[in-house]
This record gives structure tokens, C-alpha cells and sequence, in this order.
């Protein structure tokens, strides 16, 4: 939300600026979280963050990732600052991160040594060795510090071996004290969320079952793993629990707890769960794109809950629409949304050129791995959406895809610079968004506007691409329409696979002027945690269920003016 400017418009022409100061007195994300993404060492080109540990320590947040070369902070969870250090094995696999006192601790993957790192100032990049070599290496550590002050350490990636633990003396050198004991292991016949494949679908593959993290609650341990693999868009965090930190553990009934295997930015798996300085939870975990390589991913930030029952619950529904940071202790998911809705899925667009391989239509498709690609990366490159109608725009997010790019590492003076316009007919044009001297390098650019914006026509135009082609996966305008909202969905069927209960398939009646549905289910009918998200079709399967368990369904659907909750409710035994 950096380095822009709007204008207010109050002339006759150009877009309308109207303030309605308690809608824009909040701040908001949207998903995948507006960072740094370091470009790979190795080829092919493309960008990677993934399995991120976030901690707080002192007066402020620090989040660590994947091959990022280096880790950043954050004082709200909107703004995030990169430290850039080679003192620690930043190029290394799922990190994970502690405070102990006044100082902060640090341990990445490795199947050869392991090495505790530790700093009392971690805003400087300097580190020391705490421990040398770890008794054994471990690969997608996680450190749990108990309210006895007792330590554990949590680790496991493997499609054949389980997730281990064991309680480590801190004050002793960081030793282990007894032997690693084995907590869970994958059971794809019974958990469809374990099955590989983007749905679920892969039945002849065997689950990686990785990125352990542990949260204690009300006196219960919630040992909390991914999978089936990390390339996959049902790539999730499942969660086990104990009455002990080293268990044994039961499975837990709402599972996956993290899951959003469809919209624009899909994948919710190898995360961490924390709470921030108002008590409230969140889990950020790993966004699949794996186009340009398996490896291809981006962070995103869940809501997450614990109910009366102590259900651990991660809400994914519009997880990659404009979601409130909140100020305060919050109690679900209608103190969090927005309200903004998509206003750019599937409009008309226009641009300057295209290749014929990635056309226009891709960047308003809510797929983020399709986009459009100009001819070139010069200058005065445009793309522009008409969205049918006059709306109030609230948000952007400018997804940029970096089509052909020859970029290696974390280098200076990577930057893309733009500008957006507004207009109401198409012809004249107001400034909105300025970014023509952007000196930061955010490759999922979203702008909250400063005032709410009435208008039918957005364009991007490229001043300068940090590398390749001006390329876009998705350009993405939130906000509200004033007509009228969907119809109500009357009835919603539901049919259970005899042969395989981990599958349901699920369809309806279309709602009039629908942009898409949500599909609520549990196996509560008051626990309607899981959601997936639908563009378009009328019809839905879903293999990620537990063969042994009964599930709830229902449904609601939304287009630009809102959403419209139905009262259909449906069981599979």
C-alpha cells in the first residue's frame, strides 16, 4: 500500500470519489501475501516462498520461508520488511523460529547436520550457533515451548516415514532428552485429504506427510501436519490431538483443518498457527502456482479459530478476497470480511498486444496459474477491464506472472512500475494508482484505495517489468455493486460414493446473475468449516472427506452486489 496516489475527482467527468469513513477507516490483505517473493537460484526463472513459520518476539512479528534469503517482520501483519542475511542457511527448507527470553532461535531442514542459530537482534541479521549439531538432523522442524517451560522439537517430510518428536533440554546444549518418538502417519484410505493430486484424484501415489507445527489450547495439543504434496492444490494442514505434548494422538474430527483447494490462489498446506498481540489466531501456510516448476509458490494468511468445543478450524471462505486486520478480539468470519466482492471475474478486457498462448481472457479467470502475456515488456503496455457497469471499487491486486523472465537470486532495483486509471465511459481517463516510481518489489501488488471509487473501466499501464514480458495472472477490482444479489439456491444434492467415501459429488440449480458459489460442509451441521469455492459450474466433486464419518452440506451464492445464504441443507451418512 506504498509508493501510490489518488486523486479526487470532482469534476463532472472521470471516476466518482464518495468517503464513507467507516468502510475505509479498516485495513485489509488479500491473499497471496504482498511480499518480496525472492526469485530461484536455478532454473527456470519464477519465484518461490513456502512453509512459513511466523512468531512473534518482542514488539513485533517475524516470519521466516522457504528459500527466501532472508526472513521479514512486521509490526500489523500488512506491512512487511525484508532483513536480507547469509549468517544463517536461508537457502534452506521450512524453517522454523522461537523466542526464548530475549532471544530468538533458529532451525531450517537439513538431512546431514542441524544447526541451531540464535540472536538477541534479530532486526540487525546477525546470528551465532547456539548448537553446533543437532543429536540427528531433522527436516521441517517445528519448536513447541510448553507452559511448564519444557521444550519439544517436531519434524517428519516423507511419503514413506511418519512425523516424529521429542523433548530437547534448552538449557543443556539443546539435547535431545530420550529417544524420537513416532506421533502420526498417513492413512490416505480413510483421509481423502491425504490422497494426492490437485483433487484429491491420485490414488496409486503415496502422500508426502510434512510441516509439523503444534499449538497448545485450553490444555489440548494440536499437532498439526500437511499434505498429500506441496505441488497440489489440495495441499492442506491436517491436525491430530492429545491431552499430551508427546501424545498418543487421536485424529481430529474436523479435518483438514486448513484447506482451500480452489479460487484464484489455492493450497493452504505446511503452515504455521499463531496468535497475534489481540489473541486472535491465524495460520499461514503455502499457495500452489507450480506452473514454471513443482516448487512455484506464494504465502497465505487464514483466519483460524478454536469453537467452544475446542474444534480447530481455519476459515478459507473468500481466503483470497480483501480480509479485515482487525484491532481487537474477534469472534468469526463476519468480523473479518470485507464485503468487497470481485468485481473483474470474467469481464471484456482490451489490451495493447498478446501472445497467442496466454491471451487476455486469462488474467480475469481467477486462475493464478493461466495469465496474459503482452508482446514485450516496453513501456505504454496496457490492459484494461470494463466491468459492465458503475461499481465502487474499494481494492485492487495487480498479480504480476513474469512471463520470460532471465532473473536469478534476490537482486536490487527489481521493481515493477505502473500506473492505474479509472474511467466511466472508456474514453476519458483519471489517475488512480501511481506507481510509475516504485521503488519495492511486490509481485502480488494489492492496493486498499484510500476512498472508494465509482466506476466502470480500470487500466493497468506498464511503465517498466523488472525482466521478460508485462504479464499478468490475475487483475484483480474488488468492491460492491447496488443491484440485485443472487437468487436464494432452493435445494442442494448431495451423493456419497458406495465403493469410495472419501468422495461426494454435489450439484444444484443455477442461481440467477451467480458469479460463484460457496460450499459449506462438516461433519457438524453446527460446524460448517470446510469451504469450497465454485466458479460457474452448477455441479461438484469433492474427495477429500473422511471414509468414516458423516458430512453436512450446504450452499450459498454471490455475485458482485453480495451474497445470498441458503436455508437447504443436506446429509450423507
Amino acid at each position: 500500500m506504498k509508493y501510490f496516489s489518488i486523486f479526487l475527482l470532482i469534476a463532472l467527468i472521470g471516476c466518482q470519489s464518495r468517503i464513507n469513513k467507516n468502510e475505509q477507516t479498516v485495513v485489509t490483505f488479500c491473499n497471496p501475501v504482498n511480499i518480496s517473493y525472492r526469485f530461484c537460484l536455478d532454473e527456470p526463472s519464477r519465484r518461490e516462498a513456502a512453509d512459513p513459520t511466523v512468531i512473534w518476539f518482542k514488539d513485533r512479528y517475524y516470519l521466516f520461508a522457504s528459500k527466501s534469503g532472508g526472513y521479514w517482520h512486521s509490526i500489523d501483519l500488512a506491512e512487511w520488511t525484508f532483513i536480507e542475511t547469509s549468517e544463517i542457511p536461508v537457502e534452506e527448507y521450512a524453517p522454523t523460529a522461537i523466542g526464548i527470553g530475549d532471544t530468538l532461535y533458529f532451525l531450517a531442514s537439513s538431512n546431514e547436520l542441524s544447526t541451531i542459530y540464535k540472536t538477541a537482534d534479530p532486526l540487525s541479521g546477525k546470528w551465532s550457533v547456539a548448537r553446533e549439531v543437532l543429536d540427528m538432523p531433522v527436516w521441517d522442524p517445528a519448536f513447541f515451548m510448553d507452559d511448564d517451560n519444557r521444550l519439544y522439537l517436531y519434524w517428519g517430510c516423507s511419503d514413506v516415514n511418519p512425523l516424529y518428536g521429542v523433548e530437547i533440554d534448552y538449557q543443556n546444549n539443546f539435547s535431545f532428552i530420550g529417544q524420537p518418538e513416532i506421533l502420526l502417519a498417513a492413512n490416505p484410505t480413510e483421509h481423502g485429504w491425504e490422497v494426492p493430486g490437485d483433487y484429491n484424484t491420485l490414488t496409486g501415489q503415496k502422500p508426502w506427510i510434512e510441516g509439523a507445527w503444534m499449538n497448545k489450547h485450553n490444555g489440548v495439543y494440536y499437532l498439526q501436519y500437511s499434505g498429500p504434496g506441496t505441488e497440489f492444490k489440495s495441499y492442506a494442514d491436517g491436525v491430530y490431538v492429545a491431552d499430551k505434548p508427546l501424545g498418543p494422538f487421536t485424529l481430529a474430527n474436523h479435518n483438514p483443518f486448513a484447506y482451500k483447494p480452489e479460487g484464484f490462489a489455492a493450497g493452504a498446506g505446511h503452515g504455521s498457527t499463531f496468535e497475534d498481540n489481540h489473541g486472535n489466531f491465524w495460520h499461514i501456510g503455502t499457495i500452489t502456482i507450480s506452473v514454471k516448476h513443482m516448487f512455484e509458490r506464494r504465502l497465505g494468511l487464514c483466519p483460524t479459530f478454536f469453537d467452544q468445543q475446542g474444534t480447530l478450524h481455519a476459515i478459507t471462505k473468500f481466503g483470497d478476497y480483501p480480509m479485515i486486520l482487525p484491532k481487537s478480539k474477534v469472534s468469526g468470519f463476519d468480523d473479518l470480511f470485507a464485503g468487497w466482492m470481485l468485481l473483474s471475474y470474467n469481464k471484456p478486457v482490451n489490451v495493447s498486444s498478446a501472445i497467442n498462448e496466454y491471451p487476455a481472457a486469462n488474467m480475469v479467470n481467477e486462475d493464478i496459474r493461466t495469465y496474459w502475456a503482452a508482446q514485450t515488456g516496453n513501456a505504454g503496455e496496457f490492459a484494461s477491464i470494463d466491468l459492465e457497469g458503475m461499481y465502487d471499487v474499494y481494492a485492487i491486486q495487480i498479480n504480476f506472472a513474469e512471463h520470460e523472465t532471465a532473473i536469478f537470486g534476490r537482486q536490487k532495483d527489481l521493481y515493477h512500475r505502473y500506473v492505474v486509471e479509472c474511467s466511466n465511459d472508456g474514453v476519458s481517463w483519471q489517475m488512480l494508482v501511481d506507481k510509475s516510481a516504485n521503488m519495492s518489489d511486490q509481485s502480488h501488488d494489492y492496493i486498499q484505495l484510500p476512498q472508494k471509487v465509482n466506476c466502470r473501466y480500470i487500466k493497468i499501464i506498464n511503465k517498466e517489468v523488472p525482466g521478460g514480458n508485462f504479464a499478468l495472472s490475475g487483475f484483480r477490482v474488488f468492491g460492491k455493486g447496488v443491484g440485485e444479489k443472487t437468487q436464494m439456491i432452493e435445494s442442494l444434492k448431495v451423493e456419497r460414493k458406495p465403493d469410495n467415501r472419501r468422495t461426494v459429488s454435489l450439484n444444484w440449480k443455477k442461481s440467477e446473475n451467480a458469479t460463484g458459489y460457496n460450499i459449506s460442509y462438516g461433519v457438524d451441521k453446527d460446524k460448517l468449516y470446510h469451504n469450497y469455492m465454485v466458479y460457474s459450474d452448477t455441479t461438484l466433486v469433492i474427495n477429500s472427506l473422511n471414509a468414516n464419518l458423516g458430512y453436512y452440506f450446504t450452499i450459498e451464492s454471490f455475485n458482485e452486489n453480495g451474497i445470498t445464504k441458503s436455508k437447504a441443507i443436506a446429509f450423507v451418512q
